[in-house]
């Protein structure tokens, strides 16, 4: 009897979700492979949104959960939590016995999916690799790349950085990103067809939406997490005066997310906007048609440097978060400066809206996964040639 090839696919955090959820589809819908989703750390955790909801909602099985996040959102408690991830997937891949394992972009949780695979002998793909960011992510990606034996990478420039990086040119493959696929959806379709304060709850004041609005998500960067804060002050002092809407998402679970949290909640207190609405999760595919009738992104989340080019949404990128990252013609970079991410905010409103970018492919992302998963021969080793 012919036997599936089982593919165990790890979400340790809720935007790994999106960023892989039409991946997920055709695996699933694939005739010669059966999904293996494991969900584990922060995707987990309901104060920052837990995806679990949204990935039940969608039909899809969760084999296996893993709580692994310990309290302190520091970097002794992401180290931590890094090394309970390798003792417990360790586990479930045991008890699942998976024929590869896919692991997602650079998040610190991803690093124990990486290593637990690769000393179990399981042959392990690296969605999103060859990306460069200029901080711990970076080092993070990179060390999943030369454990990983296969490479899904989402840009040109990235297939060719993990050339460079030494992997063969026959295990790397630029599939795109497929959150890309979830934005082409969008596109297709971009009414906003929905209530987000009736459908996510939230708090703070729901402001008319319908003469536009502006989306701010800004996580800590990890290699500045003592200034997190400090960062967010100087974006809340930024939209405090702003005459549009602003509705608001909360941080990722990194180091400094204490300092960000604390930073939003003070700001709440001191001031009450009127005009400010904070919600802590949306689904995909709502929140792609949130920002692609929003004036603008504000923030450092890595949304506006993939899916925003793709919608030609514009963002207002702060920091030092996403450096270096391949990007469209919408993203104008600014520092931690209040004034200055308010003009530029302010010059986004008042501009017409850029052109499109394929720069993160082109939508079929998904597809392209499992159809090479099907054949790609399940090696668990490299060995240098040059």
């Amino acid at each position: 009897m012919y036997q599936k090839r089982k593919i165990c696919v790890v979400v340790t955090a809720r935007p790994s979700y999106s960023r892989i959820k039409t991946a997920l589809q055709a695996i699933k819908d694939h005739p010669e492979l059966e999904l293996q989703l494991v969900v584990a750390a922060s995707a987990l955790l309901d104060r920052y949104g837990s995806a679990v909801n949204y990935i039940n909602n969608d039909g899809f099985e969760i084999k296996a959960k893993v709580f692994n996040v310990l309290e302190g959102e520091n970097l002794t408690a992401a180290a931590k939590t890094t090394g309970i991830g390798i003792l417990e997937l360790s586990t479930v891949f045991d008890n699942l016995k998976p024929d590869m394992v896919i692991t997602i972009a650079d998040r610190f949780e991803t690093m124990a999916t990486a290593i637990a695979a690769s000393y179990m002998n399981i042959p392990l793909v690296h969605i999103q690799g060859g990306e460069v960011t200029g901080n711990i992510d970076e080092k993070v990606r990179h060390s999943i790349t030369k454990l990983a034996d296969y490479h899904f990478v989402a840009s040109e420039g990235a297939r060719e950085r993990v050339l460079k990086l030494g992997e063969e040119e026959k295990s790397i493959f630029n599939t795109g990103c497929p959150s890309i696929d979830l934005a082409k959806n969008v596109l297709i379709n971009p009414e906003f067809n929905f209530n987000p304060y009736q459908k996510y709850g939230g708090v703070g004041a729901c402001p008319d939406l319908s003469e536009g609005y502006v989306v701010v998500m800004q996580h800590p960067v990890t290699t500045e997490y003592a200034d997190s804060r400090k960062h967010i002050k100087e974006t809340l002092h930024a939209v405090k005066d702003l005459s549009h809407p602003v509705l608001w998402f909360w941080p990722n679970v990194d180091a400094g997310a204490d300092g960000t949290s604390t930073g939003i909640r003070s700001f709440r207190e001191e001031h009450n906007p009127k005009h400010i609405h904070f919600f802590k999760n949306m689904e995909g595919e709502d929140f792609l048609r949130l920002l692609v009738n929003s004036k603008c992104l504000v923030g450092n989340s890595s949304v506006g440097i993939r899916e925003c080019a793709y919608l030609g949404v514009p963002v207002v990128n702060i920091g030092t978060r996403q450096n270096k990252r391949e990007r469209g013609n919408n993203v104008i970079d600014v520092d931690y400066n209040s004034d200055e991410i308010k003009a530029t905010i302010l010059k986004w409103i008042g501009s017409p809206k850029p052109e499109l970018s394929n720069v993160y492919g082109g939508g079929d992302a998904g597809k392209k996964i499992a159809d090479l998963l099907v054949n790609l021969p399940l090696k668990f080793h490299k060995t240098i040639t040059y």
